[in-house]
Order: C-alpha cells, then sequence, then structure tokens
C-alpha cells in the first residue's frame, strides 16, 4: 500500500475516532446525570460505568489480538457498529426499561466500542510516523491523543446541552446518527487495509516480555485511578448536589476542562521542549518519574485548602486546572513511552495490552469515586488520588532512563507484524 493511501486512511480512522470520542463524552454526562436526578447514590451512579471499564479491560486484551490478526479496518468498524448498538439499546426502548442493569450492560457495549476505535487509531500512528524525523513519534502522539481528550471535552458539554434542551432519550438519536454518519464514511471512502493481517498472531503473545512495557502498564494503572477516583463521580456530584450547579453549568466545566487538558496533551512536545533537550530528543522514564510526582501535591493541596472553608468552587476550579495540567503532561508521555517501547512486530498486541491497564485504572478509580464519596465526601477521593499517583511515581522510577535507546523501527517493525516481510 502507498504511503499517501496509509495516510488516508489514518485521517479516516482518526475521524472515526474523534466521533466516537465525543459520544462517548456525551454519553458518560447523560447517564451519570439523569440516574443521580432520579435519586441513585453516588456508588449506584459509579455502578452503572461498572460494565463500561471492565470490558474495557477484556476488549484492550482480546482487540490487539484481533487487530494483529484481521487488521485495524476490522477492529474500527467493529468498534463504531458496536457504540451504534449502545446508543440505540438505550434510545428506542420504554423509559422503564432503563434500570440499572440494562444501562450497565449498554455501556458495557460502549466500552467495548470506545476502546476497540482507540486501539485503532493509536496503533495506526506507528504505522505511517516518518522514522527519519527525529521526535515525530512523540508529536504525532501527543497530538492524536491531545486531539481526543478535546473532542471527548465537547461531548460532555453536548451531553449536557442535549439533556437540558432536549432530553435524555432524544439526545441518545442524535448521538447515534453522528456514529451513523461515521460509519457510512469509513465504509465508502476507505480502500484497502490499514496494514496487512497476520493470521499467524497468537493470542498468548498479547501479554508482553518486555519489562518496560509491564512497568509502565503497571504506572498507567495507578495514573488513570488517581484522576477517576475523584473526576468521574465525586466531582461532578459535589459540584451539583454541594455546590447547586446545574447540569449547564457542571456539563460546560468539565467540558473545558477537558479540552483544556487535551489542547496541553497536544502541546506537551512544545511545553516540554527545555526539559527535555537536555535529557535528549525525548522523554523517557525520569519524565514520567518527576512529572507524577509533582502531580500528587495538587489534589493533596486541594483537599487541605478545602479543610479550611475557603470557597469551595473557586478551590476547586483553581485546583482541578492545576492538577489537569501535570496530569495531561504526564499522559501524554506515558502515550509515546508505550508506542517507543512497544515491540516492533507486535505494536498493536503491545498497545492493547497497555490500554488494558488503562481501563483497569479507570475502572479502579471510577468505583472508588462513588464508594469513597458515598462515604467520606470529595476530601476521601483527594487523598485516595494522592496515593495513587505516588505509586505511579514510584513504578516510573524502574522505568528506562532513556526512551530512545529502546525505541524500535517503527514502520518495518509494524509491517511485520500485518504480515509484510518484504
Amino acid at each position: 500500500m502507498s504511503r499517501s493511501l496509509d495516510l488516508r486512511n489514518y485521517a479516516l480512522v482518526t475521524g472515526a475516532y474523534w466521533a466516537d470520542t465525543i459520544t462517548d463524552g456525551a454519553i458518560r454526562v447523560l447517564v451519570l446525570f439523569s440516574f443521580h436526578e432520579l435519586g441513585y447514590s453516588p456508588f449506584a451512579v459509579a455502578s452503572l460505568f461498572l460494565f463500561y471499564e471492565v470490558f474495557g479491560i477484556v476488549t484492550n486484551l482480546v482487540g490487539g489480538w484481533l487487530a494483529a490478526r484481521f487488521g485495524l479496518r476490522a477492529t474500527l468498524f467493529g468498534g463504531l457498529s458496536t457504540q451504534l448498538v449502545a446508543l440505540l439499546m438505550l434510545a428506542v426502548v420504554p423509559a422503564s426499561w432503563l434500570v440499572v442493569a440494562y444501562v450497565m450492560v449498554s455501556q458495557a457495549l460502549s466500552g467495548i466500542a470506545k476502546d476497540l476505535t482507540k486501539m485503532s487509531a493509536k496503533s495506526a500512528v506507528k504505522l505511517v510516523v516518518p522514522t527519519d524525523a527525529p521526535g515525530a513519534l512523540y508529536r504525532w502522539v501527543a497530538v492524536l491523543t491531545g486531539s481526543k481528550n478535546a473532542l471527548k471535552g465537547v461531548g460532555f458539554f453536548v451531553g449536557g446541552l442535549l439533556l437540558t434542551v432536549i432530553g435524555f432519550q432524544p439526545a441518545l438519536f442524535v448521538l447515534a446518527a453522528i456514529v451513523l454518519s461515521a460509519l457510512i464514511v469509513v465504509a465508502v471512502m476507505m480502500r484497502g487495509e490499514l496494514g496487512r493481517p497476520d493470521r499467524r498472531a497468537r493470542f498468548g503473545q498479547m501479554f508482553s516480555n518486555s519489562r518496560a512495557v509491564n512497568v509502565l502498564a503497571g504506572a498507567r494503572i495507578f495514573l488513570f485511578a488517581s484522576r477517576d477516583v475523584w473526576f468521574v463521580v465525586g466531582l461532578p456530584v459535589f459540584l451539583r448536589a454541594e455546590l447547586g450547579w446545574s447540569f449547564w453549568q457542571v456539563g460546560t466545566f468539565l467540558a473545558v476542562w477537558v479540552i483544556g487538558y487535551g489542547a496541553v496533551q497536544a502541546l506537551a512536545p512544545r511545553l516540554m521542549r527545555r526539559r527535555t533537550r537536555a535529557r535528549g530528543a525525548d522523554p523517557d522514564g525520569t519524565t514520567a518519574t518527576w512529572l507524577a510526582f509533582a502531580l500528587a501535591a495538587f489534589p493533596a493541596a486541594i483537599a487541605v485548602v478545602l479543610a479550611t472553608g475557603l470557597d469551595a468552587g473557586a478551590v476547586i476550579v483553581a485546583g482541578l486546572i492545576a492538577f489537569g495540567v501535570i496530569f495531561a503532561l504526564n499522559s501524554a508521555v506515558h502515550s509515546y513511552l508505550i508506542l517507543a517501547y512497544a515491540d516492533g512486530d507486535r505494536v498493536a498486541m503491545n498497545v492493547g495490552f497497555y490500554y488494558m491497564a488503562n481501563a483497569g485504572g479507570r475502572l479502579t478509580g471510577t468505583v472508588l469515586s462513588g464508594a469513597l464519596y458515598q462515604w467520606r465526601g470529595l476530601q476521601a477521593c483527594l487523598w485516595a488520588s494522592v496515593a495513587f499517583v505516588l505509586v505511579a511515581g514510584l513504578l516510573s522510577r524502574m522505568l528506562p532512563a532513556r526512551g530512545s535507546t529502546i525505541t524500535a523501527a517503527p514502520t518495518a517493525g509494524l509491517r511485520a507484524a500485518h504480515g509484510d516481510t518484504t
């Protein structure tokens, strides 16, 4: 396949990923606030997303193998189709069907869809990134990851707006139309495969033999648990129930935060240029370590200041902005390192294994966010965040000090992963 066709297909994969990301963020807000307003406890609301995260773990584990065996095109179509089913499950049924168990099944499908499309898009980066441009992989990954998170913020905004203007189920039809449009565009415009499938790929190869990949996956679990343990349920419920914010205000605030978070991720190579230049062209394990330890200071500071009785709204807004900047830089470094550490001939499998760990962190954070908030409020969630970040920092100390020294040759390796050994 020509490089121009690879780039075209990659653009289609990325566009589909963006469409799925917007709907994923919107669903989260719709489900969260609809069930909170029905009187469900914070822990019960968190449980709605339990299968979303559990099946995200399974999907990333199996999805990497499926992508290596059947190609990224197959996993992309599977992700979009599954998201469409998940949306219609909630949109077309009577309101009496919308009980916890039914919504959990729908969210399980949504989690499968999100992780299939994410794995497809992020694996595709290594196929098309220029191999003769220093730092190109870091920049490309940062832009993709940052744009995804910015659009998830747009999804939060869209979800809050649609819930306010047209209500829960009509909003789901709008989101289904977005996903269906993306599916049609990809089906009509994509030519050939994005990479070539390898029918010899074995499921057992999913589990990495690389110490760097395994340590990074462990750090990722705790890093994302540190965010979701207070951001997913505790924070929005606190803003709504304790501070009296409206759906519109909470949705807009979360949207602006995630958009800004994504922008910082996209700009991470530029923002950290001076720091990384002193150590080499790209970030390494040391970079991930100091960012994690720096991050721990912010939820601790928010918890301490909240206890003094100062204006909670101002403390939350300022603290979350500061937390978001450092977290975004840390996440961008992780997203680069997994591709740098990935075996060239198993990149989709390594990425799937890594994002399985990512989903595990989100699952842990989501469940604890509801449980801790119901038990001791937002401050308990914040102190749990501190503990998780510190563990992520300790694990990051075990990463190679120079990511650039273990980076595989990306293009040749990925060709091998898809059966092209010429």
